[in-house]
């Protein structure tokens, strides 16, 4: 599917997310000015303030977006607030430093001036100090500005939606029509903002340091007009946009649970499919946030109440979230996963569908034929040799990467952590030579990749099943049913089929979800 018309055919979806983004980058950066701007007066003011808050905004600068999200999820969740409160912490220094350095600037003969004719202290900072400093800062908004509409982007990897949403579905699947519509907003976004805030800083600019000061007086007064003219389009239209989300929130049908996925293609099929099985099928509203995050984020999003169910796989259950040690009986992994859940946890564990998502290695046809490679343990004689790219989870999972070079006795020359299909990518250019996958990707058939065979038997049964929190199940009895109809469906074969939609031809999760529930139906 070519770039603009995959934009053309999702132009509804894109529109949601580009107008998500906005608010979200709103909120960030007004947080940031609401905090940094007194920040950046009080530290003018009190001197000795001024190394631990100005070190303190850079030390925030300093860490890893990433690495500070990771933080925030375990003490604030999933979703919008702690991407906002991200954001915004990386947008206070440009906003602190130069509310710090106008007012420091100014000239002592200014402020001499301004007290001599008997201006008090708050009267000069009010008068005086903040509209000749108006510039510096607005200065510093819009570099926090521009910068939130790309930070912004790291929401959708904790399911708070935005333009992200389709640059880690498009990586995930290898879509560069689906990568380009989440981008190519946000660039058009951070350009828009960068223009309109200099109109705001023009407005704010005293007239006697306006460069135009030169012109004619009907000039400029026809020259501020337009950008007053702007800036309150613009602002009516963040009023509607805010006043519609305020609104939804108060009217919000208390009858809505939470519901989760992991960021890979088959995750984001079944999430949809999930969302859209319950809608249909019983009066319960549904809030999704797909592509939340890894095993561990989904689940301690449950713990905290800020999800109510999401699919994961038996044998991750079993190892990642209780910690066995992996084996390979079905049913015990199953049972002992069903009662520690519930006993620890206080989360139902539903009936298992039928289709297994495996862990497994895979290389490239001529890999496999210059190795003579079959399976895991052909990999014993060559590995030394060979460059591994799997995904962060399987790198650092006790049943990943780690696992299973104890088990079959080899150590690749080099493994890197590559998420999502750029693993693939990785593969078929020669950068790795082996990768991890699930046996029901559909990336697996069109790079037509040698399967290696687990002949010892290493990895658990990864069985999809869904998690519900026990408070819901009881709230909404009805839900186990509904979801166990739908499950029942998922056989490997269909898994892999549907897999193969999103990540060869390209559909949408949402539309592969919904055809596929249509054509069995489950719904109408």
């Amino acid at each position: 599917m070519g770039i603009f018309s995959y934009m053309f055919e999702n132009i509804d979806q894109i529109m949601r997310l580009l107008l998500e983004h906005i608010q979200l980058t709103a909120i960030a950066v007004g947080l940031a000015i609401i905090v940094g701007l007194p920040l950046g007066i009080l530290i003018s003011y009190v001197k000795p303030l001024n190394k631990p808050v100005m070190g303190a905004t850079n030390l925030i600068q300093a860490v890893p977006s990433m690495a500070l999200l990771g933080f925030a999820i375990p003490l604030l969740g999933i979703g919008t607030l702690p991407s906002v409160i991200v954001v915004f912490l990386y947008s206070l220094l440009p906003i602190v430093k130069n509310t710090y350095i106008g007012i420091s600037q100014i000239s002592p003969g200014t402020i001499e001036a301004a007290r001599g004719i008997g201006l008090t202290r708050q009267q000069i900072l009010w008068k005086v100090q903040l509209p000749l400093t108006l510039p510096m800062l607005m200065a510093g908004v819009r570099i926090s500005a521009v910068t939130a509409v790309g930070l912004m982007t790291i929401a959708a990897f904790i399911g708070a939606g935005g333009l992200g949403f389709l640059v880690f579905s498009g990586i995930s699947s290898v879509n560069n029509g689906m990568i380009l519509a989440g981008a190519i907003p946000a660039c058009i976004l951070a350009l828009a903002i960068d223009w309109v805030l200099s109109q705001v800083e023009s407005l704010v600019t005293p007239v006697s340091l306006q460069p135009e000061l030169l012109k004619t007086r009907s000039t400029l007064t026809a020259k501020r007009r337009r950008q007053k003219w702007s800036v309150g389009i613009v602002v009516a239209l963040l009023v509607f946009m805010f006043g519609q989300n305020v609104y939804a929130n108060l009217v919000k049908d208390p009858n809505t649970i939470r519901i989760g996925s992991k960021q890979f293609t088959e995750q984001l099929v079944l999430g949809n499919m999930l969302g859209e099985m319950i809608e249909k099928n019983t009066n319960i509203k549904v809030e999704s946030h797909l592509g939340a995050g890894g095993t561990q984020v989904l689940f301690s999003a449950m713990e905290k109440g800020d999800l109510d169910a999401y699919i994961d796989y038996t044998g991750t259950a079993y190892v990642d979230i209780l910690k066995h040690d992996p084996i390979s009986d079905e049913q015990e992994v199953y049972d002992t996963t069903k009662e520690e859940l519930a006993k620890k946890y206080d989360v139902a564990l539903l009936a298992a569908a039928p289709f297994s998502n495996t862990y497994t290695l895979a290389v490239d046809p001529a890999v496999a034929q210059a190795y003579n490679l079959h399976t895991m343990s052909d990999l014993s004689q060559v590995a030394s040799s060979l460059k591994a790219g799997t995904t962060l989870e399987f790198l650092n999972r006790q049943d990943g990467l780690r696992g299973v070079q104890n088990e079959y006795g080899f150590t690749f020359k080099d493994a890197k952590g590559i998420d999502g299909a750029t693993r693939y990518v990785a593969l078929s250019s020669g950068d790795v030579q082996v990768v991890d996958a699930f046996s029901t990707d559909g990336l697996l058939k069109k790079y037509n990749l040698t399967v290696l065979a687990d002949d010892k038997g290493f990895f658990p049964p990864y069985y999809g099943v869904p998690l519900v929190r026990q408070e819901t199940i009881e709230e909404h009895p009805e839900l186990q049913d509904v979801i166990n109809r739908m499950m029942a469906t998922l056989d490997t074969d269909t898994m892999r089929e549907l897999n193969y939609q999103v990540d060869v031809e390209h559909k949408s999760p949402k539309e592969v979800a919904h055809n596929y529930l249509v054509a069995k139906g489950l719904v109408k």
